[in-house]
């Protein structure tokens, strides 16, 4: 093969979920078999890299200031899902069982890998809270011990005069899984289910 096509092998390879024999399917797929859709992906990874961002409220994927979610006047705002990456945000919007906002951290605590607390979306969290807007905050990270870790951080960390009821989803996740996944109904089961988290 040439120089060219084994670094866009390798750089397809260090996608998630991407191994070698995938990578280099891909890349014969979009040089040899169908090389007219490689315009259009090229494109489109352009665009999205110029526009997509963080939204400034929430850290899902926004074009402007604030993601769909948060600038829809019908969700319920005073009610925030706390989740660990994106994609978890995607599986309990997909689940249609949750109407209110969400706060993604981006990761969870894990000294181990070095990631702490800056590491985090933690700071606009935290002035979310200070907002006085969220009645109640539901945890939906992994119940792992990271995860349980970055829920007891944040509890930890709310303000001291709080009016906030901080629940944790978990009721049909298995041990050490996470809400991505998760199939629609477990997580319904799981967000109808959440308990008080102390």
């Amino acid at each position: 093969m040439t120089p060219a096509f084994e670094r866009l092998q390798k750089t397809l390879k260090q996608l998630p979920g991407v191994g070698f024999r995938s990578a280099e399917r891909i890349a014969l797929h979009l040089l040899v078999e169908k090389p007219a859709r490689l315009p259009a992906l090229v494109t489109a990874l352009e665009e999205a890299a110029r526009s997509v961002r963080r939204c400034e409220r929430c850290g899902n994927l926004a074009e402007g200031e604030l993601c769909e979610i948060c600038a829809d006047e019908k969700r319920e705002r005073s009610l925030v899902c706390v989740v660990e990456q994106v994609p978890d945000l995607v599986a309990i919007e997909r689940s249609g069982a949750y109407r209110g906002v969400y706060h993604v951290l981006h990761g969870k605590l894990s000294p181990i890998h070095g990631v702490g607390p800056e590491d985090l979306n933690l700071a606009s969290l935290e002035r979310r809270l200070q907002s006085g807007e969220i009645t109640e905050l539901i945890l939906a990270l992994s119940n792992e011990v990271e995860g349980e870790a970055t829920c007891h951080y944040i509890t930890q960390h709310l303000p001291a005069d709080r009016k906030v009821d901080v629940t944790r989803i978990g009721f049909g996740l298995p041990s050490g899984g996470g809400v991505l996944y998760a199939d629609s109904v477990t997580l319904k089961s799981a967000l109808e289910g959440r308990r008080t988290y102390s």
